[in-house]
């Protein structure tokens, strides 16, 4: 009986043995999947986490396209045409700011002085009766920003 528990003792010292005495050549082996696991993952993992929580809290310009000439506002039953912004009397229809010609009549667009109210066309830049200098350049239709620019009102 003495020989089994003697026996029973060397299995239980060599299991434990094996873990408390580790095989240092492999453990030394292990070291660049620890360093991988331990240390290159977080680091990765925190990383997608912040480009993540950048990416939905990014602020996103909220743009509103420009669309061609609008119909021109009715009041009272006569049609009244924004001053500063060139028009078509003969469609009734408000363009654009840069455009000089009708799209659909070909003909000049006028435009109201906004100091004066005087009429002249568009592709003129002076204001044949106040002398108020108005250019309407003639640009691409773009798209531009529904709210104030980025940095609030005061970087405009």
């Amino acid at each position: 009986m003495t020989e089994a528990v003697q026996q029973a003792w060397r299995g239980a010292l060599d299991l434990i043995s094996g873990i408390v005495i580790p095989d240092w050549g492999a453990l030394i082996g292990l070291l660049p999947i620890l360093l991988l696991v331990g240390v290159v993952a977080p680091l990765l993992s925190l990383l997608l986490l912040g480009w993540f929580i950048y990416i939905v809290r990014a602020p996103r310009a909220h743009l509103k396209i420009v669309e061609g000439p609008v119909a021109a506002a009715v009041v009272g039953g006569e049609v009244t045409y924004p001053s500063g912004e060139p028009y078509c009397p003969v469609d009734q229809l408000v363009y654009p700011s840069g455009s000089t010609r009708c799209d659909i009549c070909h003909r000049e667009l006028l435009v109201r002085c906004p100091k004066c109210e005087a009429g002249r066309h568009a592709r003129v830049d002076t204001c044949g009766n106040c002398g108020l200098v108005l250019k309407i350049e003639n640009r691409g239709r773009a798209l531009r920003p529904a709210g104030p620019p980025p940095g609030g009102a005061a970087a405009a």
